[in-house]
């Protein structure tokens, strides 16, 4: 049954939580403002426009700043939270009524559980969805200018490379398409000077995705065609492409802790021939990430809580350090998993493996 109290206790955590995620948020932005404010001023076109592109870059940027500190706000607000019922001694005269202290912190717990929802939320439905804004760097809002382009195979045995890309037209220059032997024509290379690329149904009378070439050399075909290869006249070809689109060729080298968890378990599922132990290791960590933000509060608010005559800022002192230990750990396990020396879900699990125990245990002996 919900009670007052613990009604009072919950609008508590949530108070804070704001509190904490705003200050939080503010200071990323100012720091990292100031730290890049030449990227912004060097565009000219006065204080209005020079404003509008900080406002539209960092609101952007929020997302991805959240995903970073979402576990880190959750701790600092449970532990503020409790902290502050301590230093109004409004803990000891529940315990002295009998109200065990894990029953006191039920209203704490369910907030906690509910804002740890809020990063794996953010991380699978908004940041895929503005991961073209999060790539753009500061000086080019407008994503005009060129671009690295990678080398990369279709699924259908095609390489594909490029000299420059252009994200604001989804352009690639000096575009170079090399078919494999077993493809109707035999083994050709095919190079364009520009080349465009559409989703599927966006040109018309296509509704498969794919390139199209222009000042192409060959220009003409003297036997048949390659499967995927469409003349449109002389010099000028639509390449369908199975897998390789605009991203996949200019994304760079971690373009993909921007995609969803079935982005990346479907990019696990493909035969590549790059190394895939980061993105396994991103993988798993991501079916942690509840876990860990779980066990990071229980073990914070037992460090806060076992021993509740030392003094507040001692005891919030040392959770903050119980928390740096935890993050470090995760980032050893993680570096070991991404260069093969360890596997990757081992990577991911390892930490809960660590401090799941240690985090029961020190929360189930707790001054009751």
């Amino acid at each position: 049954m919900i009670g007052t109290l613990d009604r009072m206790l919950f609008g508590a955590y949530l108070r804070s939580y704001a509190i904490v995620l705003s200050c939080l948020l503010s200071l990323y932005i100012v720091v990292d403002l100031f730290m890049n404010l030449d990227d912004f001023s060097s565009r000219g076109g006065g204080l209005l426009a020079v404003v509008k592109h900080i406002g539209s870059y960092y609101g952007y940027r929020v997302s991805q700043i959240f995903d970073k500190l979402a576990e880190p706000i959750t701790l600092m607000a449970a532990v503020f939270t409790v902290s502050w019922m301590q230093r109004n001694n409004e803990l000891l005269p529940q315990l002295s009524a009998g109200i065990p202290t894990r029953r006191v912190l039920r209203p704490v717990l369910a907030g906690a559980a509910l804002t740890l929802s809020l990063g794996p939320l953010n991380s699978e439905f908004v940041i895929p969805r503005i991961a073209d804004q999060l790539m753009a760097p500061r000086n080019d809002p407008e994503m005009s200018r060129a671009v690295v382009v990678s080398g990369t195979y279709d699924g259908n045995g095609v390489h594909f490379e490029g000299t420059a890309g252009y994200r604001n037209e989804r352009r690639i220059w000096k575009f170079f398409a090399t078919f494999p032997e077993s493809s109707p024509s035999g083994m050709v290379h095919l190079v364009a000077e520009d080349a465009v690329y559409y989703a599927p149904g966006e040109r018309a009378g296509s509704a498969a995705g794919g390139w199209l070439l222009t000042r192409a050399t060959p220009e003409t075909f003297d036997g048949p065609l390659p499967t995927s290869l469409e003349a449109l006249g002389p010099g000028r070809y639509f390449l369908k492409t199975q897998d390789v689109d605009f991203d996949k060729m200019t994304r760079g080298g971690t373009w993909y802790i921007y995609a969803s968890t079935p982005k990346l378990q479907e990019m696990l599922s493909r035969p590549e021939p790059r190394r895939l132990s980061p993105v396994a290791v991103l993988f798993h960590m991501r079916i942690t990430r509840p876990v860990c933000g779980a066990l990071l509060v229980l073990l914070g608010l037992a460090v806060i809580l076992r021993d509740q005559t030392r003094h507040v800022f001692i005891s919030a002192g040392l959770c903050i350090v119980v928390a740096v230990l935890f993050y470090a750990s995760g980032m050893l396990c993680k570096y070991l998993g991404e260069h093969d020396l360890i596997s990757p879900p081992l990577a991911a699990w390892l930490p809960v493996l660590i401090y799941g125990p240690i985090s029961v245990a020190y929360f189930d002996a707790m001054h009751t």
